[in-house]
């Protein structure tokens, strides 16, 4: 029996279906101690940055988008996830999935293109000192926090558009929250061309990777060439490698489980490969940050 997606009401979320209620208790403790961290460490480099005048730099104030974007998006996932834990049904409205899907998943794409903004300012800074303020005036600045900002939302609405338009045969979502994948395949019909368009999404994002990778050839090759750029590079570089390693990894478990998972792994496992991106980035992230960069840690404390 044909459904139209209008007519669907409600998703039935089952990650949590095999979970007891004394486990449940437990996560919910765990997950709410987890999330209030990644709020206070995220809210705390955020109110550093912008209270603290001599940390007013591009490098600082990228840093300030990227942890507000945290913020972002596990705010998508949390306060519900914390929900379900503990109710007895587990259950989203229609256009509550949708809204999930499109702020957890423009989070996602929001860091690559924060990441790929941060190297290129680390690029400038290192590789061209002379002319970095010359390049990175207030106008790029603006320029490039809204275009880390917009390209993201603006690819995610194109593909929220296209799913909503999607004719559905099922309402059953086998995951802790709703994402793009699970929802395309309800479809009674082909979703060919949502899938072309998500590739096509997914090439923008790996040239992100690409131009990342060759900043750091770039900043590799100077800091081996001279030494005092060095110390610059391992304090201010390794953070955000870190965190595109961190990133990187865990969106790349999610989406390769998420299209070629098998159905016959254990629940929790596959449970904590989906929500692991929305966890250890946003907790990591600032820690790391906060840990080496220098300025920040004095003005942190």
């Amino acid at each position: 029996i044909m459904i139209n997606a209008t007519m669907i009401g409600f998703f039935t979320l089952s990650g949590l279906k095999d979970m007891t209620t004394k486990y449940r208790v437990t996560l919910f403790s765990l997950n709410l101690l987890c999330y209030c961290v990644i709020l206070l460490v995220n809210v705390s480099l955020i109110l550093t940055i912008i209270l603290e005048e001599k940390l007013h730099k591009p490098m600082y104030i990228f840093l300030c988008n990227l942890c507000f974007n945290s913020l972002y998006g596990t705010a998508a996932f949390h306060p519900k996830f914390l929900f379900d834990l503990l109710a007895d049904t587990h259950v989203i409205s229609y256009s509550g999935c949708l809204l999930q899907v499109f702020f957890i998943y423009s989070y996602a794409a929001t860091d690559y293109s924060v990441l790929a903004v941060m190297a290129y300012d680390r690029y400038l800074a290192i590789c061209r000192p002379l002319e970095y303020h010359a390049i990175m005036t207030k106008q790029r600045v603006a320029f490039l926090v809204c275009f880390s900002r917009l390209l993201p939302i603006i690819s995610q609405t194109v593909v929220m558009i296209m799913t909503s338009t999607l004719t559905l045969c099922g309402s059953h979502i086998d995951k802790l929250y709703c994402d793009n994948w699970s929802v395309l395949i309800l479809s009674c019909h082909s979703i060919t061309p949502n899938n072309i368009v998500g590739y096509c999404f997914m090439l923008l994002y790996f040239f992100h990777a690409l131009f990342i990778m060759c900043s750091y050839v770039q900043l590799v090759k100077f800091s081996l060439k001279y030494q005092e750029r060095r110390k610059k590079f391992l304090q201010t570089c390794m953070p955000h490698l870190f965190c595109l390693i961190n990133v990187t990894a865990a969106l790349l478990f999610d989406v390769m489980y998420a299209r070629y998972g098998s159905k016959s792994m254990a629940q929790s496992l596959r449970n904590i490969m989906a929500i692991q991106f929305l966890i250890i980035p946003p907790l990591f992230n600032p820690i790391i940050y906060g840990l080496n960069l220098t300025q920040v840690r004095k003005r942190l404390w």
